[in-house]
């Protein structure tokens, strides 16, 4: 089945990061999985045990999107092996996707998010306390990804031109600015990162308390620590901080083509889901202000 030539070829050629070839990589074993236990070959699996794998998941509470993505997955994965001869057909090419419910992105109030980093800066004395704000300001300054966020690179910041070198998706680079703020932030906390002389002093920018490059677990933890501090919602993970940056500028007049540039997206079409949110907080300022609303 050569699922490691498979993952090889995401991560090498299509240049996936490591947290999307693992998620492909779950997809394909859950489905091995599945063959293992209904006892099917790889070989004789065809639209109809596609079907009744997919229709398993349903009845486990999957929801849509999971089903989909496996789906997604499972179609790139028999793509390949038909491309390189492994396979001589792909039973994907007659499963449909299921249709979902866009959902509105999920974004914390802009001006709850400005008091808590104008405080918590002002007050962060020490090396982890200045980087756990240095991560917030970098998440909703400037809107880029968790993935992009651990890939930057000491030398990758001019902070005499306000900028920040961006390695996203499919190593895809771009500039982002970095208000005033920011760029007093990120001296601040180099400096505090030199004076902690550490043992594995990583030229990452974001590093852990022993200096080594941070892993995604502190930046969901640290993420959800302070969202939690003003708050109440489910959902607190640094894609909420890029949905709210997103959202922000949006309603405060940019344009979205130039927002799509910031974000990073390779079409506009992903980018004008974050309309929808200012459609929504539009509604609600009518209702709140129009007499006969």
């Amino acid at each position: 089945m050569n699922k490691e030539k498979f993952l090889n070829f995401l991560k090498f050629e299509k240049r996936y990061s490591s947290h999307t070839v693992t998620a492909y990589a779950m997809e394909i074993d859950n489905f091995l999985f599945f063959l293992d236990t209904e006892k099917i070959d790889f070989e004789n699996a065809d639209h109809r045990v596609i079907r009744h794998y997919l229709s398993q998941m349903k009845e486990k509470g999957k929801e849509a999107t999971s089903i989909n993505r496996s789906i997604s997955s499972l179609r790139s994965f028999y793509k390949f092996l038909n491309r390189e001869g492994l396979a001589d057909r792909n039973p994907l090419t007659l499963i449909h996707a299921l249709k979902t419910a866009r959902k509105l992105p999920v974004v914390v109030e802009e001006q709850k998010m400005v008091n808590l980093l104008r405080d918590g800066v002002t007050d962060a004395a020490t090396f982890e306390a200045t980087r756990d704000y240095l991560v917030l300001e970098l998440l909703f300054g400037t809107g880029i990804r968790l993935a992009e966020l651990l890939a930057i690179q000491e030398r990758d910041i001019d902070t005499y031109n306000r900028k920040i070198l961006i390695f996203g998706k499919r190593s895809k680079e771009r500039f982002v600015p970095i208000h005033k703020a920011l760029d007093e932030l990120i001296r601040k906390y180099l400096k505090l990162k030199y004076e902690q002389n550490f043992k594995n002093n990583s030229t990452s920018l974001i590093v852990n308390k022993e200096g080594k490059s941070a892993s995604r677990y502190l930046i969901y933890r640290t993420v959800q620590h302070y969202l939690g501090q003003i708050t109440l919602q489910k959902k607190k993970s640094p894609h909420v901080l890029r949905h709210t940056f997103a959202t922000a500028l949006l309603n405060n007049g940019a344009d979205l083509n130039a927002i799509k540039e910031l974000l990073g997206h390779a079409g506009l079409a992903a980018t004008q889901v974050y309309t929808h949110n200012s459609v929504e907080r539009l509604k609600s300022i009518y209702k709140q202000a129009h007499p006969k609303a």
